[in-house]
């Protein structure tokens, strides 16, 4: 199931308003994600897996997409490549989510074309200077 959270309190980050995908078929980790970006400002929309990102992707039209590596049936990394292959999201950054440090891991997400690999379980600080990071670049 997906449904959209919405921000507690708006932020003067860069890019506060903007919204954030988040993909994850983990609830603790959709809901951990949700909680830290919407207590930033963000408006934050969750999908459970790659398929239901990408029939939302359109709807919500987000700035920045979070995104799993390990799901099933579509990984991570197809995830992270369909949506860059698509003209109206190819520009957008995709920061992919980790449960293994490793080097091949941070590879085959830029691969896929990810803008960066973010480690399981997710650190609140991190998350959030990954995304102001990736939202200033796509803003500018």
């Amino acid at each position: 199931m997906t449904r959209p959270f919405l921000p507690a309190a708006p932020s003067d980050a860069v890019g506060a308003s903007a919204t954030i995908l988040v993909i994850d078929d983990s609830a603790t980790i959709r809901s951990a994600a949700a909680k830290i970006l919407g207590e930033a400002g963000y408006r934050v929309v969750v999908a459970e897996n790659g398929f239901a990102a990408l029939a939302m992707i359109a709807d919500c039209q987000p700035a920045l997409i979070v995104c799993d590596i390990v799901m099933p049936r579509l990984d991570g990394y197809r995830t992270c490549a369909l949506i860059k292959a698509s003209a109206a999201f190819h520009a957008t950054p995709v920061l992919m989510l980790s449960s293994k440090e490793g080097l091949f891991d941070r590879a085959r997400g830029a691969m896929a074309g990810a803008s960066a690999c973010l480690a399981k379980p997710l650190a609140r600080e991190a998350l959030l200077e990954a995304v102001r990071l990736h939202l200033a670049g796509h803003f500018e």
